[in-house]
């Protein structure tokens, strides 16, 4: 395994790595086709697992025996350096194992990914990089075979999207859609019934929804604040509301998909 000591905070062999808060990566658009941060151990080994290709490695001594077990025999770059030059680096503490550099791969078309799915959950401008994480590891752990993403929706490849995932970002195919038109023509060529998750006079409990479900459906579900956009309500076949109690009307954008995910998976 190709490995650097590095000592020096300013040296531009990490400048992968430099100020990755959260407020900067929401700040940063990365190159077209460009790179995203993988963080920790185990999000690193999940992400080479899928065929993701590391640019570099960052870590401190105590975790080179274990990135060596991920990558094997290989002249990627890693860059071993000490606890304080990390943080410095970096932005914040670094106590998860590495970070890896790593290569976008190339996008799939969204007919591609609903081809041979059967439940496939939809995000709509979702803009809490959390939310984003924790929908995907929704969607792997309840039976989901797909995510679609809506072209204003945060970045499930960004640091904190993919941590929260626990790497799931890596294990459920996901697309970017570039309009509803487009992807509801999609979804109904591919025989697809599209449920908006949203509250509605019209809306359909979702105990009910789930007892005569389509044999595919698509999920859709808003982002934080307002919820569904007008478009992608008027896209759906059916609107589907999560039935409440104790005063409350909703629930968190993740936490619903998963409520959702596992009405409709099982």
């Amino acid at each position: 395994m190709h490995v650097e000591h590095v000592t020096d905070a300013g040296d531009s062999r990490l400048a992968d790595y430099r100020n990755l808060t959260d407020t900067a990566l929401r700040r940063v658009q990365e190159p077209q086709g460009g790179l995203y941060i993988a963080e920790s151990a185990k999000v690193i080994a999940r992400a080479v697992a899928a065929g993701h290709n590391p640019r570099s490695v960052l870590t401190q001594r105590r975790w080179v025996a274990g990135i060596e077990e991920i990558l094997g025999a290989t002249d990627i770059p890693v860059y071993v350096v000490p606890d304080e030059i990390a943080e410095q680096v970096t932005g914040y503490a670094v106590h998860r194992g590495a970070l890896a550099s790593m290569h976008r791969p190339v996008q799939p078309s969204v007919a591609e990914i609903v081809r041979d799915a059967r439940l496939v959950l939809v995000l709509e401008d979702l803009i809490e990089h959390a939310n984003v994480g924790a929908a995907f590891r929704a969607a792997a752990g309840l039976g989901a075979d797909a995510v679609l993403v809506s072209p204003r929706c945060a970045d499930p490849l960004y640091r904190r999207s993919v941590k929260v995932s626990m790497g799931t970002v890596f294990q459920v195919p996901w697309a970017r859609f570039a309009d509803w038109s487009d992807a509801t023509a999609e979804l109904h060529a591919a025989g697809y019934g599209i449920a908006a998750l949203a509250l509605s006079d019209e809306s359909v409990p979702l105990d009910v929804y789930a007892a005569a479900r389509p044999e595919k459906i698509a999920l859709v579900l808003g982002t934080e604040g307002d919820g569904l956009s007008s478009t992608a309500l008027e896209s759906a076949d059916t609107v589907v509301t999560i039935p409440m109690r104790g005063g409350v009307d909703s629930l968190n954008v993740a936490s619903a998909a998963a409520v959702a995910l596992w009405a409709l998976s099982r």
